[in-house]
């Protein structure tokens, strides 16, 4: 498992059509080396925790410019909770003002990138988050007695 590449899930919920900003990461993550899987504009959140969960991913990546950020995350991390994807990294950028980036981080979101936000300090807070996930991960099974 920690040997397999990690897969990101890219997705804009909302009615927000501008997807330059997304198209851009999602092509940085792939270049860095993970799996993505880009859901283009006007995800609901069903269809984005459905994409989550049928894609097996490792990340949820959300990219907003539209404002509904304080709506629409909520209702995607309740989704992906009901289909038990808790244990996915959630990160997200766009247009998030500082004053709400506590109210995300506190909905589960490890990491909030803002405009002009170097894709490569993206791809280094992913793969350094799902490091220390599946590092984790391990020293469980060893500690359960399995391999």
């Amino acid at each position: 498992m920690a040997d397999r590449p990690i897969r990101v899930l890219v997705a804009k919920p909302g009615l927000d059509g501008h997807d330059r900003g997304a198209k851009v990461v999602a092509r940085a993550l792939r270049d860095a080396g993970m799996e993505v899987i880009y859901t283009g504009i006007r995800q609901t959140p069903e269809m984005i925790a459905e994409a989550a969960l049928q894609e097996d991913v490792d990340v949820v990546g959300l990219s907003i410019l539209s404002g509904a950020h304080r709506d629409l995350f909520p209702r995607i991390v309740a989704q992906l909770k009901q289909k038990q994807l808790d244990d996915v990294l959630l990160v997200c950028g766009g247009i998030i003002p500082d004053d709400d980036i506590p109210a995300v981080k506190q909905m589960g979101f490890a990491g909030v990138f803002g405009p002009g936000t170097s894709t490569q300090d993206i791809a280094a807070f992913i793969r350094e988050q799902i490091a220390q996930k599946r590092g984790a991960r391990a020293v469980i099974r060893l500690r359960s007695g399995q391999a």
